[in-house]
């Protein structure tokens, strides 16, 4: 920076002053500024500026999954509002691994990052790292709260499920539950969510029993336990709720490979529904229905809420509970598979 304020013939605070706000400084010190940017190709290094900055504009974000497509989604559209807000969100997976997880809370750190908004691992997070971290900056999770307490931003899989169960108990055979691996906390809250929804409905809930895994592939999770479940007698009723869109991936591959025909019908062997609108579930086949996560607006929600908390926006579009929760309602989405 120096360097360049010695090639442009000027003081280094105007131009730092220029590239914290081109508008700050006068319009012939900006053309200036400007030609000999262009002349010398000068960039200052946006993470040095910050980590001098008592508060950077840097803003960290934590994924479990850098390859699913909902995650790719949610992530575009924080990134885009951060950028508008003049921040620079930074992405990192933990690829479902803690210690991964962990090295991101470590990387974030070291950056100085303003605040971040993290999904995630939850049962296999080390709580007190993000406790930690939360001392020190602003936190949003997203997809699954860490604790009772956590600012979050999500679906209400309570409203959810009360409507894929009422749907799928009036329109054919009540549902069984094909849950998904306990890998963060939605693995228990919507279990639990297809329980209280067959209970107001009088129904006796049934529950698929599978193996107890860690992992984050649920498409082979679920392929592999409707193997399972097929080879051992078949599934209870012929209707199954599958925790999420991925894990219903898997049991309609297993269920058509094994000769049965997935969909809504009298010729159809099985239904198979799903949760969370995946951004591939049109054009599985067939189509899932399923309930959907918002993910434009819980990303749009989440970043809000991170930078009201970080006193850059006054006011929410959507008011912050006192709990700290937005919790979105999702809508049916009625396609061939159920």
């Amino acid at each position: 920076m120096e360097d360049f304020a010695e090639f442009v013939g000027l003081s280094r605070p105007t131009i730092s002053k220029y590239f914290n706000d081109p508008k700050s400084v006068r319009g012939k010190t900006r053309d200036l500024i400007e030609a000999a940017v262009k002349q010398s190709g000068f960039r200052p290094n946006i993470f040095a500026v910050n980590l001098n900055r008592r508060r950077t504009n840097i803003l960290g974000i934590i994924i479990p999954n850098s390859t699913d497509p909902f995650y790719m989604a949610l992530t575009r559209r924080i990134e885009l509002i951060a950028n508008e807000a003049g921040f620079l969100a930074f992405v990192l997976s933990s690829d479902g691994k803690p210690e991964m997880e962990d090295r991101a809370i470590e990387t974030f750190k070291s950056m100085n990052v303003a605040g971040a908004i993290i999904a995630p691992l939850g049962i296999d997070s080390h709580k007190e790292r993000l406790a930690a971290l939360g001392e020190s900056i602003p936190l949003v999770y997203v997809d699954s709260p860490l604790d009772e307490t956590s600012y979050f931003v999500g679906t209400d899989n309570r409203q959810s499920f009360r409507l894929i169960v009422d749907y799928l108990c009036r329109s054919g055979e009540r549902p069984c539950y094909f849950g998904m691996p306990a890998v963060n906390m939605n693995a228990r809250t919507r279990e639990q969510a297809y329980l209280d929804s067959m209970s107001l409905l009088k129904l006796e809930p049934v529950v698929i029993g599978v193996e107890e895994q860690r992992s984050w592939d649920f498409e082979r999770f679920g392929f592999e336990q409707t193997q399972r479940v097929l080879k051992n007698g078949g599934f209870p009723t012929r209707t199954v709720l599958c925790a999420n869109d991925r894990v219903a991936f898997g049991v309609i591959s297993a269920a058509y490979q094994a000769g049965l025909k997935v969909g809504h019908g009298n010729d159809c062997d099985l239904r198979v529904a799903g949760h969370d609108d995946h951004p591939l579930a049109r054009y599985a086949c067939p189509p899932i229905t399923t309930v959907g996560q918002n993910y434009n607006e819980i990303g749009r929600l989440a970043i809000e809420l991170l930078l009201h908390k970080l006193g850059e926006i006054d006011d929410l579009p959507q008011k912050e509970p006192v709990t700290g929760r937005i919790l979105l309602k999702a809508e049916l989405q009625l396609r061939q598979s159920a």
